[in-house]
């Protein structure tokens, strides 16, 4: 493609140089260029793409994208140099020119919210697979196309990725594309340019304040969804929900349980096996059965059933499909262990998410909670102390350990958790090593326990510094159990 026509609808001040070259890809890693490449500079967290201008040239970049203000070395004059505000929204603008604007061919369901996001992303392509239509989708735990799983680095893809993912939906023959959509990439241009069919919203709880810094520019960065929805579906019974569909400039769907809403669930039944609740549509009254047991798997459907409504699916045929539809690996996850007690994995890493858990598991649990949890380092560290307090309060014993550690001292980590623990009169216990602490909490349950390792959901693996290693709690359990079977022959 002629680098004339990617730059056709891209916001770019100043362009020194040829613009009539073709242009063989798009790059904003320079490890990753080669000849006839554009190589974007982004200015990421951790480091600036302006500092490896000389490497991507001598890659073969013939053209590159820098960011107004920036700080540049001696750039040869068979190079075409293009100057943009925001070099983050241009890359999004030439993902899309470069893949042929693949995101207008396709209808794209879009979830934002704190906690929800994955399963309300897999039950709404568990509805539209059971009605035919051909989905993808892109999230946390994976990214898939027609049934093929994709490994998945991160919640939203950057936008070059996105668009790249779009245009190899619309090749195989993709209708509709569900997506997690992170505040990050709100914030930082990831789906840009992007006109989303409907746009859905769960909750918003205290996460990712070391990006956001407050709780309003967290919440206004979800809100631009909505700027980019053709129409939205926002929970009523969450306080920024409510200011969402205050502020809406697209035609809004409401859900909720305690709220008047659009779609709203009564006489809820919650056990072990899920979730049996009445909603009410446009006064009509339907039954849902879910198999994912909680609360939150109330508003989790209800989310679901408020997006392909939007979409255009009978409602009817939507709670039918729900009947049908599977839990989340990583979400109140059961693990099978032929013992007495009960073990469930789960995600929960935010005060309100392991909150909903607990509460989750103590609506059908015979014995003791016993909840093992940690917190990210290299993150918010606010919620830490918040996260302990509420697992104190809500637990008949704690374990504390490790969770992603990252670059920070695990034990400074767990010293912030601490703070919140003692604030209670919980039982608890400090095992900073995650393995021991599995094996630990194993074989302190007794019969009709239920075990809650909380945080790690589908990831596999344990950040240690910068290293990922492979960890995988339903091995690690597997393990234990057996070494705990071996010590007692």
């Amino acid at each position: 493609m002629k680098l004339s026509s990617l730059l056709k609808d891209a916001a770019v001040s100043k362009i020194v140089g040829d613009t009539d070259r073709d242009m063989k890809g798009i790059c904003y890693d320079s490890r990753k260029v080669k000849p006839g490449y554009v190589f974007v500079c982004i200015v990421g967290f951790e480091t600036d793409g302006h500092k490896y201008i000389a490497g991507a040239i001598s890659a073969g970049a013939s053209a590159i994208v820098v960011q107004e203000g920036a700080k540049l070395p001696d750039i040869p004059e068979t190079i075409t140099l293009i100057v943009a505000k925001n070099t983050r929204q241009v890359l999004a603008q030439l993902g899309a020119s470069f893949y042929k604007n693949p995101q207008k061919k396709l209808k794209i369901i879009g979830v934002t919210g704190t906690n929800g996001k994955t399963t309300v992303t897999t039950l709404i392509k568990s509805i539209l697979e059971f009605e035919g239509k051909t989905t993808g989708l892109i999230g946390t735990n994976a990214n898939m196309i027609c049934g093929r799983t994709l490994p998945t680095e991160r919640t939203t893809p950057e936008s070059l990725e996105l668009f790249e993912l779009f245009h190899e939906m619309v090749e195989e023959g993709v209708e509709y594309v569900v997506m997690e959509v992170s505040s990050h990439s709100l914030d930082l241009f990831r789906v840009y340019g992007i006109e989303f069919s409907v746009g859905a919203f769960t909750n918003l709880t205290q996460d990712h304040l070391d990006f956001h810094v407050t709780m309003e520019n967290y919440l206004n960065a979800k809100k631009k969804l909505f700027l980019q929805s053709k129409c939205g579906v926002v929970n009523a019974d969450d306080k920024a929900g409510r200011s969402i569909l205050a502020d809406s400039v697209c035609p809004m769907t409401s859900y909720g349980i305690d709220s008047e809403a659009d779609i709203k669930a009564s006489d809820i039944r919650i056990s072990a096996r899920g979730v049996i609740f009445n909603i009410c549509y446009e006064q009509k009254d339907y039954t849902v059965r879910l198999g994912i047991p909680g609360r939150f798997s109330v508003y989790n459907a209800l989310t679901a059933i408020g997006a392909v409504v939007a979409a255009g699916i009978e409602i009817g045929r939507a709670v039918e499909a729900l009947t049908f539809a599977k839990g989340v690996m990583g979400r109140c996850e059961t693990v099978y262990t032929n013992t007495d007690f009960t073990v469930i994995i789960d995600y929960a890493h935010t005060p309100d998410g392991l909150e909903n858990i607990i509460k989750t598991v103590k609506e059908f649990a015979e014995g003791r909670v016993i909840t093992l949890f940690g917190c990210g380092g290299d993150r918010d560290r606010t919620k830490r102390p918040i996260m302990g307090k509420v697992a104190g309060e809500l637990s008949d014993y704690c374990i504390v350990t490790s969770d992603n550690p990252r670059t920070e001292n695990p034990a400074a980590i767990i010293e912030d958790i601490m703070a919140g623990v003692k604030e209670t009169d919980c039982e608890h216990i400090v095992i900073e090593n995650r393995r021991e602490a599995i094996g630990y909490a194993l074989s302190f349950a007794k019969h009709g326990d239920c075990v809650i390792l909380a945080g790690k959901g589908h990831e596999t693996y344990q950040i240690i510094g910068k290293t990922k290693n492979h960890f995988d709690e339903r091995e690690v359990i597997a393990e234990c159990l057996a070494a705990m079977k071996k010590a007692e022959v």
